[in-house]
């Protein structure tokens, strides 16, 4: 292991060195990858995916229209829309351009990418629109006039940082930004919430509450409801734990107390609160409701809206104006139940939709004000997506359904469960051929495992037609560290304990290869940000598990992160590496320190951004010198922009087709480029 590290100067994101070295490791990159006859050809199959003009254009209602953000090979940089529900049942609606951002980004000579819009509710007229600059999480905020489709001259605006801004009413809202020193916290995100009012300077906003710096964020929140207009602020600890005020209208602060490390929300005259841990009788991962007068005034009393089970969580929740929705996870495939309040009488149940094995089934939107209207998506890994519409109580219609993108011909899904050393059982899909019959072959396992974040089947064009299609397996590995189980499957992986997550993860790779579906030197592995660090950790612990292995975004040095961009948020989820304490078991998960001449690693491909401004690129940076320097085999490939999600599409066609092609190349027995 290291003890002194010579690659500081790789953290230099914009240092004069360091993008010299960027660009030799590029070229060689691309020289490697690129130069095969295959790769256009490949990466051209991708970008038409990703462009294709029958995708399903996705929807959120806001007032009487539906808006979409829209990519294509006309609009690299997309384009902000709307229809009506009217015209979006057509084969082809007609849309209202609101904002060219392509076309944007030419008159102002600046590489704008869309980063989302806060509209005002109820009237929906106005919307304060964020944009990055070439996909970094920092954004500069333009008030948008939605009726005439431009910029509000002398309306709100706010320079470029990672702001957090939300509309209190039609000459107010809440900011939190970059006031100067002192103003952000240790990640880099506002550490005040501040009350601003229309046509006074954003430097006069009135604060209204102040965290501390070693805090993740804080941030106001306006409820809108008609009848229950109320503001909160919350302050997030860390990542994991956070407070909830109630703003009273003479400004003062009432602490909403439940458990820190639970969610909690008001919706109407209920307090919703989403426990992590056991309160009151109830299990961690339930769902409760209170209500919000009553439980201010000292009343405990909770309905248990979802109550899990040891196969069973809630993996996410919707309301409609009389309804609420649930969408449950049970091993990993979802069912979807409609919960309906009867006064004095607790919430009746029943079903909404019915949903096909090892899918996933998610509520894209909902209009919880107006009506009991909702928007459902449906797909599996061999099942494009269904778009759904339907009222509570009414009949559901299918709107949209997109074409398969690949072909799927003799391909099975199939889930099973590997047994990780301590025992317990993790589950993870098989996407492919019938190995029983055509013996082993390339496979390529993804994995996440962290952050409370669930792996569900989804449709991916890119996979599909980058891996399956070339008569690959394609496995996604549901380990602990994510939320396919609750908080406990989360918590079992948390600090010192994480590396529960990298035995689960080299178990199912075991697994894999007892089932005769592939064999170590076919199978890869890949995974991004918190899954960069789980791919190093299978390269520098599993080595012999695995024929090549893809780091993409990846957090590598856990000595360091926390010094790195927003790094310090993460603290909560790993360990804090100035507490001596933590450090000793952060130094034997960094993979950054256990690269070591006398290790074998298997070939790596380390991908990341200069634009990231969340997970550091020195992390890959500086674990792609360490290895060249000792003889490891190593490619590296950096985006000049893009961010820590990726750019446009061209950029995420060009990522893609590099990705596969090394994998490939490593993998499969008879790899032509």
């Amino acid at each position: 292991m290291i003890s002194e590290d010579p690659y500081l100067w790789l953290e230099e994101v914009e240092g004069e060195a360091a993008l010299a070295w960027v660009a030799e490791r590029n070229a060689e990159t691309q020289a490697a990858l690129a130069s095969g006859p295959g790769f256009a050809a490949l990466k051209e199959r991708l970008r038409e995916a990703l462009d294709a003009p029958d995708r399903i254009p996705y929807v959120a209602r806001h007032g009487a229209f539906l808006y979409n953000f829209w990519r294509d090979a006309g609009h690299a940089r997309g384009v902000w829309r709307r229809t009506t529900l009217e015209q979006y049942r057509t084969d082809a609606p007609r849309w209202e351009i609101l904002l060219d951002v392509d076309a944007l980004a030419a008159a102002e000579d600046t590489q704008w990418m869309w980063a989302g819009a806060r509209i005002r509710h109820p009237e929906c007229d106005r919307a304060l629109v964020r944009l990055s600059r070439d996909g970094g999480d920092a954004v500069v905020v333009r008030e948008f006039d939605l009726a005439t489709r431009a910029f509000v001259e002398g309306g709100f605006q706010v320079a470029e940082a990672k702001t957090d801004i939300e509309w209190i009413d039609a000459d107010t809202v809440f900011v939190g930004t970059d006031f100067g020193p002192g103003t952000l916290t240790a990640s880099g995100y506002p550490r005040t919430v501040r009350r601003w009012r229309r046509g006074t300077p954003l430097a006069a906003a009135a604060l209204v509450f102040e965290g501390e710096t070693d805090d993740v964020a804080a941030g106001g929140r306006h409820d809108s409801s008609p009848g229950f207009e109320r503001d909160f602020v919350e302050r997030s600890v860390d990542f994991h734990h956070s407070e909830l005020y109630l703003v009273t209208g003479e400004g003062s602060l009432v602490r909403i107390e439940v458990p820190a490390d639970s969610s909690a929300y008001a919706h109407r005259e209920h307090l919703i609160v989403l426990l992590k841990s056991d309160w009151l009788g109830h299990r961690a991962g339930s769902l409760l409701a209170f209500g919000f007068d009553s439980f201010l005034a000292g009343d405990r009393t909770a309905e248990a809206l979802f109550t899990p089970d040891a196969r069973t969580a809630l993996a996410g929740h919707a309301w409609t104006r009389h309804h609420l929705i649930l969408e449950i996870l049970h091993d990993v495939s979802t069912r979807i139940e409609v919960l309906t309040p009867a006064p004095g009488a607790g919430w009746a149940r029943s079903s909404l939709a019915d949903v096909p094995a090892l899918s996933a089934v998610t509520v894209l939107d909902t209009d919880p004000d107006v009506s009991d209207e909702f928007f459902l998506d449906v797909s599996g890994f061999l099942q494009p997506s269904t778009l759904c519409h339907g009222t509570i109580g009414g009949p559901t219609q299918i709107l949209k359904q997109a074409p398969a993108r690949f072909d799927a011909a003799g391909l099975a899904v199939e889930q099973f469960f590997a047994l990780s050393p301590d025992g317990t059982r993790v589950p993870y899909f098989v996407i492919g051929p019938d190995r029983a019959a055509t013996g082993p072959g390339p496979a390529l396992l993804y994995g996440y495992g962290g952050f409370e974040v669930s792996l569900t089947p989804s449709y991916g064009a890119v996979p599909g037609r980058a891996w399956l299609e070339r008569g690959g397996t394609y496995v996604v590995a549901n380990i602990r560290g994510g939320g396919e189980y609750g908080p406990g499957w989360h918590r079992a992986a948390l600090g010192a304990d994480r590396v529960r997550a990298f035995e689960d993860f080299a178990a199912v790779a075991r697994d894999l290869v007892a089932r005769n579906v592939t064999t170590p030197a076919m199978l890869g592995a890949t995974g991004g940000s918190n899954g960069g660090l789980l791919m190093g950790a299978m390269a520098t612990r599993y080595p012999e598990l695995f024929g090549a292995i893809v780091a993409q975004v990846p957090l590598l040095d856990m000595l360091r992160f926390h010094q790195l961009l927003a790094g310090a948020s993460w603290i909560a989820e790993y360990g804090d590496p100035d507490d001596p304490e933590d450090r000793v078991h952060l130094r034997e998960l960094s993979p950054y320190h256990r690269i070591a001449a006398d290790r074998v690693c298997p070939p790596l491909l380390l991908m990341t951004s200069t634009r990231d401004d969340r997970v550091h690129p020195g992390h890959a940076r500086k674990a792609a010198a360490r290895l060249r320097e000792l003889g490891h085999r190593v490619l590296f490939h950096e985006n000049t922009g893009g961010g820590h999600a990726g750019g446009d599409n061209e950029q995420y066609a060009h990522n893609n087709a590099l990705k596969h092609a090394f994998l490939w190349r490593h993998l499969s027995p008879t790899a032509v480029d």
